[in-house]
């Protein structure tokens, strides 16, 4: 039971969806299965729950963690269109597009990518990055910003990096998105 609209969307933008808080991957596995149900894969490509890693103590060692960036929210690359509004806002633990009365409004690149979605997903043009194994690396986003570390690997194709940190007299390998790096002056 395909879902059909005149007045779609030429091009996959990203969207905020307002959810349940606390209720945000029991959201996404629904949306996933509405997407499959209605036959909505050519028109939402991307479901993701903003995260980032924070550093905390457990048992008395630092570890990295997951943790969401926006709690209540998630983020959802698709081609809307009025047909595709009601099969997405009647999904359990969704109560709405963010945007006036319930309309989606779309974010932009930039939003995105300050959000840490992949922008290379999909068709759209990756960041480039000059960054080489052995360089040094600030990293200007998330739990371990201001830190600086040497580049161990590069993954271009997927927009990462693994950095190694100095934390507490130990290196610890980071992975981190081309966008929560910069170039190092030091």
């Amino acid at each position: 039971m395909a879902i059909v609209d005149k007045n779609i969307d030429k091009e996959p933008k990203w969207y905020v969806l307002h959810v349940f808080s606390g209720y945000e991957n029991v959201a996404k596995q629904n949306l996933e299965i509405t997407v499959e149900k209605y036959d909505l894969q050519n028109r939402v490509f991307d479901i993701i729950i903003p995260m980032e890693d924070e550093l905390v103590e457990k048992r008395g060692k630092k570890v990295l963690v997951p943790k969401k960036t926006m709690p209540g929210y998630i983020l959802v690359k698709m081609m809307y269109g009025d047909d595709i509004w009601h099969a997405i806002t009647r999904t359990q633990y969704v109560t709405g597009f963010v945007g006036p009365k319930g309309r989606p409004v779309c974010i932009t690149d930039d939003e995105a990518r300050r959000l840490g979605v992949d922008g290379a997903k999909n068709g759209e043009a990756k960041m480039e990055i000059n960054v080489a194994v052995g360089d040094l690396v600030e990293i200007i986003d998330g739990s371990l910003a201001s830190f600086v570390g040497t580049v161990k690997s590069v993954d271009a194709e997927n927009m990462k990096v693994t950095v190694l940190v100095e934390m507490f007299g130990r290196e610890s390998e980071v992975e981190l998105g081309f966008n929560q790096i910069r170039i190092s002056n030091n």
